[in-house]
């Protein structure tokens, strides 16, 4: 590096040393991207350079803005952060909110002064956001008026906080009253391609988050790779889905990914089931982002999606059951996308199209990654042996000052923390996380595959499988099952839900215990938080 437009070199003085980073491979053509970048020209500002000013860009309930709107609100809020609250670049910026248009446009205003976006999830209590404060020692906040409250305790213990606006909020210390007192033009920094602009927080099964370290190059390095291969959306697409825009799943699937081929997104606060079909029929959606357990969810209510607008649906953050893919293809007729990313790689890694998607793999290395499944030793396993997944591509782990650093990179490659097998095809198949694996009785057994049998009972709601500790067994597999409405839980059902999944797949992996709950512990992205059923 020879350049960066950074006058506070926290972040770069954070990198982990270079012998701790992953190799980073740039091999496809458009991964050549100038020594200056800043994400903020290509997705924003280039738009209306090149006459798409009028295009619509970002659509929520009353408001409809176009790429000129929204460049020149991110304009006048990067004026409030330079001239009013004394931002540099370089310095972080915390950034909270639900989905809506203010803060996308917060978002790009921090990345066209050089800033550092640190975006948090609007569930987060104080003692959270303490910590994400003090590790990125955060100096300036954006924050939604309707989340105040969390945010202000948190800065009474946040020396490091000093500087702190409000949006949707109509009061004359508003972050719109003061943007009214600025210009709407701009000069976007001229910041180094790898120059950190988005630190993302982890939601981690165990311990502390960490703060995954993403340079311009990286956000513009997963708009290249798996939209254009994979999804390839075009400019009349309407974007829309559930995942927050602080989890890089959503930062992507909302906002980036339509921008990058000058498309639309709907941004919305709730994303209920009747919600979001509501909202598909509203707004003529052609794509849409969620998880797993979203899909399943909405699929009691989604047959007025069969033959609307809507075309693609993108599976991530979670392993995607074989039995949701199936029920959403025979609901809607749409084959959806599954994939798999990561925070530490900003997006998804491993895919597959409609056309090629295969039930229970996740599909193949997205152009510009290679992926392999690893064993103990740091080999590449045989084809089926189930192993630890490894990946290299144009982006990669880097943790804020951070020891485990050295155990997610290991000889330039990214160990994800998943354990798969790869089929001759080249396909990649999911079996659990690599601290998810059930060893009972000396059988490897994955919980998502017993989670999948029982999701195909039609009392089963919702279910989380676990290994719990047996004398006998060493572990035992244990469901906690979510029922649906008017069935009441019973020794008999037990017995029933037992049966069904000795049917289902090979009978050594049935549950041996099964606890009824009305609820399953989620994170807010959707993740099932396995760690907290163990």
């Amino acid at each position: 590096m020879t350049y960066s437009a950074h006058i506070d070199s926290f972040t770069r003085d954070n990198l982990p040393p270079e012998s701790q980073q992953p190799e980073f491979l740039f091999e496809l053509p458009e991964l050549k991207f100038p020594e200056r970048l800043n994400c903020a020209v290509p997705l924003l500002d280039q738009h209306i350079a090149e006459g798409r000013g009028e295009r619509v860009c970002i659509q929520a309930p009353g408001v409809r803005w176009s790429y000129a709107d929204l460049q020149e609100r991110a304009n006048r809020i990067a004026n409030v952060l330079v001239k009013d609250m004394g931002l540099v670049a370089g310095n972080r910026v915390l950034l909270r909110a639900p989905n809506n248009p203010m803060m996308a446009a917060c978002w790009f205003a921090v990345m066209k002064a050089g800033a550092v976006a640190v975006a948090t999830m609007p569930l987060l209590r104080a003692k959270e956001l303490k910590h994400v404060i003090a590790k990125a020692k955060v100096s300036h906040a954006l924050c939604d008026l309707r989340l105040a409250e969390e945010l202000k305790l948190a800065a009474v213990e946040s020396p490091e906080l000093k500087h702190i606006r409000y949006f949707n909020d109509s009061g004359v210390d508003g972050l719109e009253s003061a943007m009214a007192k600025h210009a709407t033009a701009f000069d976007t920094v001229d910041t180094a391609r790898d120059d950190t602009c988005v630190l993302a927080f982890t939601s981690g099964t165990t311990g502390q988050p960490k703060a995954t370290m993403h340079f311009h190059r990286d956000v513009m390095a997963s708009c290249v790779c798996w939209p254009p291969h994979v999804l390839r959306p075009v400019a009349d697409d309407i974007f829309m889905g559930t995942p927050p825009l602080a989890f890089t799943f959503g930062l992507g699937g909302l906002l980036l990914f339509p921008l990058s081929v000058g498309a639309s997104t709907v941004l919305l606060e709730q994303g209920a089931p009747q919600d979001l079909v509501d909202a598909i029929a509203t707004y003529k959606a052609t794509i849409l982002f969620t998880a797993p357990t979203s899909y399943r969810a909405i699929a009691p209510l989604a047959g007025p999606l069969r033959n609307s607008s809507l075309r693609k649906c993108v599976s991530a953050g979670e392993a995607l059951p074989g039995a949701t893919r199936d029920l959403w293809r025979e609901t809607t007729g749409i084959e959806m996308i599954d994939g798999i990313g990561a925070t530490e790689l900003m997006h998804i890694f491993i895919s597959a199209d409609e056309a090629h998607a295969r039930s229970g793999a996740t599909g193949t290395a997205v152009p510009g990654y290679v992926a392999c499944v690893m064993d103990d030793a740091g080999k590449p396993a045989a084809v089926g042996e189930v192993g630890n997944l490894a990946v290299k591509g144009p982006t990669g782990c880097r943790y804020l000052a951070d020891e485990r650093q050295a155990k997610y990179v290991k000889d330039g490659w990214n160990y994800t923390g998943d354990a798969y097998s790869m089929d001759a095809d080249g396909y990649f198949i999911y079996h659990s996380r690599t601290d998810d694996m059930i060893i009972s009785a000396g059988y490897n057994i994955a919980g998502p595959e017993v989670e999948d049998a029982l999701l195909r009972h039609p009392k089963v709601a919702e279910c989380g499988v676990v290994g719990a500790a047996d004398d006998e067994r060493g572990q035992i597999v244990k469901a906690f099952v979510v029922l649906k409405p008017g069935t009441q839980p019973s020794p008999e059902l037990t017995k029933e839900l037992q049966d069904f999944v000795k049917q289902t797949i090979a009978p050594y992996k049935y549950p041996r215990s099964i606890e009824f709950a009305s609820t399953l512990p989620r994170t807010e992205t959707g993740k099932l938080q396995r760690f907290r059923l163990r």
